[in-house]
């Protein structure tokens, strides 16, 4: 162990990703294996391999899928029926992404309703909100982060989360999870992802707020931890 978290403790709140465009149904295999090894809480795939994590018959690990990734700039009706379709597949949770643009421009009413479209379309699911911190941070401030995390609050997201790992303002920061927390005040979860790589990275997140991680190099990072 290292600090006050244990390995088994970190484990029970990560998703254990893999979002690479490359993967392949044997790599969620593999993925799936590694999940029941690891004894992590989720899996987060691509929509279009939830079926196949879902047909593993080996463990009841919680599958998690992704709407409008990377980038958000898709239809909000689109993002719905990605949605819908995912938990058609077997997907248990929803990490959708915001339009990034609408938010710096401050278009909060747009960011709003694109949350609630996915909401609707997948009432039954956990509906985590990816806000991109990095770049809202980077681009605009802290007031947007707050803002935005409200908004998706108001519009029945379950999570906030800080970022898809592939924008290149960067991943979670302990400021920005510390912030997102500060937002939603313990009404929602936060999920802290991208660029979390070692043991003391994921501690940095729990200790700033997070409630749920986001991994890639989940066995690295729970290595650090100790038995």
């Amino acid at each position: 162990m290292m600090g006050s978290y244990t390995r088994a403790e970190v484990a029970a709140l990560v998703d254990h990703t893999l979002l690479k465009p490359e993967a392949t149904q044997a790599d969620i295999a593999l993925l799936l294996k590694d999940a029941v090894d690891l004894d992590v809480y989720a899996v987060c795939v691509s929509p279009t391999l939830v079926a196949t994590a879902a047909a593993f018959d080996e463990c009841d690990v919680v599958i998690a899928s992704v709407v409008g990734f990377p980038s958000g700039k898709h239809f909000s009706a689109v993002k719905a029926e990605e949605a819908r379709l995912a938990v058609a597949q077997g997907a248990a949770e929803i990490d959708m992404v915001i339009d990034v643009g609408a938010a710096l421009a401050g278009e909060l009413d747009a960011v709003r309703a694109d949350v609630a479209a996915v909401r609707q379309a997948a009432p039954q699911a956990v509906l985590k909100v990816i806000v991109e911190s990095a770049a809202l941070l980077d681009l605009s401030g802290e007031p947007i982060l707050v803002d935005v995390c409200r908004v998706a609050e108001d519009a029945g997201a379950d999570f906030v989360k800080t970022s898809t790992g592939f924008h290149p303002s960067g991943g979670a920061s302990p400021r920005a999870v510390e912030l997102m927390a500060g937002a939603v005040d313990g009404r929602l979860g936060v999920k802290a992802s991208g660029g979390i790589r070692s043991a003391a990275d994921a501690i940095a997140m729990l200790d700033a707020g997070a409630t749920r991680l986001g991994l890639s190099g989940t066995r690295a990072v729970l290595d650090g931890l100790g038995v």
